[in-house]
């Protein structure tokens, strides 16, 4: 497998092909049609003589050895890269590109409606988002397949980047008309209802619970659910209060008959982190986007 027997770049096809899981999307993004890359990718497979992707359903699933591959080869493709791109500018007004952001449902609805407002006048860029589990985040992240993630404080490795994009206080919500939103929440009457807790887990306290605790008091969970969307609707219809981030009660309440209250206590708030990779934050098409992210938070 001699390296002046390659071409170096059906490197740049399989790592497209490997970031987007796909040959149709990855002709897209590499501006080739799709004969062009599965010509490519049948002189990798030569090389190599592997099969290195298969397919499963509708992706391209790679090999252990294109996983191996993969591994050896992103830091020197990644540094070839960066020196190309020291020499050329990114223009969002006229430049197309795909950008992939990994974000959970809440977010979406936070994030998204201010983020494609802002990139309005930049009809070229299209954005993917998707929700990504949040043991695979860093890896996604380091093999490319996204290029953002946005999530609350998680414990990561050192060559993952984040910083903080907002902080996000808790409130309480009750429908309108509930004996509790005619006045001040305090304790007492925050204990004396019952709650919705919005969890992907099945059991265990939320984070606004650990508090509570640490002051000696308990409140009563009526309903577990794992949408705060759903949640907000049974708070509409019953006497059931809810506590959550108020950026996305914010938005719900604009179409909804809720009322939001401040918390009987101080609650801890909900630290947003924006993530990335380290290999990929000199890429000025990246960095561009970054700063759009910081923009809106």
């Amino acid at each position: 497998m001699a390296l002046n027997r390659l071409d170096l770049n059906l490197l740049h096809v399989f790592d497209t092909i490997y970031r987007e899981g796909s040959l149709t999307r990855a002709a897209r993004a590499l501006h080739l049609t799709q004969p062009a890359v599965s010509h490519s990718l049948s002189r990798l497979r030569d090389h190599f003589d592997d099969p290195l992707f298969t397919r499963q359903g509708n992706q391209m699933v790679p090999t252990p050895l294109a996983r191996r591959f993969l591994e050896s080869m992103r830091p020197g493709l990644t540094q070839i890269q960066g020196a190309v791109n020291q020499f050329h500018a990114f223009d969002p007004a006229t430049q197309r590109k795909t950008y992939s952001l990994g974000l959970r449902d809440i977010l979406e609805s936070t994030f998204l409606p201010h983020l494609m407002a802002r990139l309005d006048a930049y009809p070229e860029l299209e954005i993917v988002s998707q929700r990504v589990a949040r043991r695979d985040m860093a890896t996604q992240l380091a093999a490319g397949k996204l290029d953002f993630a946005v999530d609350v404080l998680l414990p990561v490795s050192n060559q993952t980047a984040h910083e903080l994009l907002r902080r996000d206080r808790l409130v309480v919500l009750a429908r309108e008309g509930h004996p509790l939103a005619a006045k001040t929440l305090d304790m007492a009457g925050y204990l004396s209802a019952k709650h919705v807790l919005v969890s992907s887990r099945t059991e265990g306290p939320g984070i606004e619970d650990f508090e509570l605790s640490r002051l000696g008091v308990q409140r009563s969970i009526r309903l577990r659910c794992q949408h705060y969307y759903a949640a907000c609707r049974v708070v509409e219809d019953t006497d059931l209060l809810l506590t959550m981030p108020e950026a996305y009660a914010r938005i719900i309440a604009e179409r909804a008959d809720i009322r939001i209250m401040a918390p009987p206590a101080e609650l801890p708030s909900i630290d947003v982190h924006l993530y990335w990779h380290k290999a990929y934050e000199k890429e000025p098409a990246l960095i561009w986007f970054r700063e759009q992210l910081k923009a809106i938070s």
